[in-house]
């Protein structure tokens, strides 16, 4: 995210803040009540932003994942291209191997 998307999130989320107390205002509610009740909204939104992004932490279902795991996906995936077929045929006896060893160890 970029400096300027932070500061812009910041500023909808200010700016929301001020609509939410402007309506409960036009509904009927006085400016203390209205006021109490934009901040319990905001905390609650926040509250909610936070566990999603620690769900996301958590399950590794982040950005920064995802890109180093397509990047890990790209760079086999040109290996196995620029491989000739005899090595990819010895790759896969060689794994055909290591699942047989692993089969017969447990």
């Amino acid at each position: 995210m970029r400096r300027i998307d932070a500061i812009a999130i910041s500023l909808g989320v200010f700016a929301a803040g001020g609509i939410v107390y402007i309506i409960l205002q036009l509904v009927g509610l006085d400016s203390q009540n209205a006021g109490i009740w934009s901040q319990a909204l905001l905390v609650l939104g926040l509250l909610g932003w936070v566990l999603s992004y620690l769900f996301r932490v958590a399950t590794k279902n982040m950005t920064i994942h995802q890109q180093a795991k397509d990047y890990e996906d790209a760079v086999l995936q040109k290996r196995l291209e620029e491989m000739t077929p005899e090595e990819i045929a010895q790759l896969q006896a060689e794994i055909e191997q290591e699942k047989l060893s692993q089969s017969a160890n447990k």
